[in-house]
């Protein structure tokens, strides 16, 4: 694999303070009731976390510290630079935030559910998808029979506020536990979920699945060991670093 040496630290794209309805009466049970959401201004990488990325990662030591290269690492349909990772567990996930943040001094992290949603949804108060209402394949990377691995990354359109592939490509790690029934406890101001589980939450879609899963409320989790060929996840930070 590639290594491009300029490729440390993500574009960085700041999400503004506000509320937000989260949630669907549309969707599964697991998305209501729909309630207000405030979440504190942030800022989220613009694209997923890529393969050129996470090799920094292994190369620097990850590899050593029991997080080995992810599965499908050498699969031609998956192993291009600016194709997003693959395969990370949650875990991983979090110590490429933890290596990251060591190495540029900045705190990097996994986005709440409650962010990913506020960000996907670019502003807009409760439209279906990021990019709208409509449920345009193009956008969200789907599967069909041609379909065998994600794009790469930055090539479909943003999202209004600025974010490629953001509900679409691969599912996204979020930091929280899952719990189905959370929203009817959940705290008004930037949620955290559950104190404790069994499953992690994701958000967004991948291109193994249609784009019901693309949906800005649509919700789903595993447990944080597993490691799935349209599992990836893209970086939070705090405004202030």
């Amino acid at each position: 694999m590639l290594l491009n040496p300029e490729c440390i630290e993500p574009k960085m794209v700041q999400i503004p303070e506000g509320w937000f309805l989260m949630g669907s009466d549309a969707g599964q049970d697991n998305e209501r009731p729909v309630h207000r959401v405030w979440i504190d201004a942030f800022e989220l990488a613009a694209c997923q976390v890529t393969n050129a990325e996470y090799a920094k990662f292994l190369a620097a030591g990850g590899e050593h510290k029991g997080h080995r290269k992810p599965l499908h690492w050498d699969d031609p349909d998956f192993s291009h630079p600016e194709q997003p990772v693959v395969a990370p567990s949650w875990f991983d996930a979090v110590a490429y935030c933890v290596w990251l943040s060591a190495l540029t001094l900045r705190r990097y992290r996994l986005p709440t559910e409650a962010e990913w949603e506020r960000a996907a949804r670019g502003g807009a108060e409760q439209n279906l998808y990021p990019w709208g209402d409509e449920p345009l394949e193009s956008l969200a990377n789907y599967a069909s029979r041609w379909k065998v691995a994600p794009e790469r990354v930055g090539r479909a359109e943003r999202n209004a506020y600025g974010l490629f592939d953001i509900g679409a490509n691969v599912h996204e790690w979020c930091s929280d536990w899952f719990d189905a029934d959370y929203y009817r406890v959940s705290p008004d101001r930037n949620p955290q979920g559950p104190a404790e589980g069994t499953r992690r939450a994701s958000r967004g879609g991948s291109w193994r699945h249609q784009t019901k899963v693309s949906r800005c409320a649509a919700r789903s989790s595993i447990p944080p060991e597993f490691q799935y060929a349209d599992y990836g996840f893209r970086l939070a930070r705090k405004i202030s670093g």
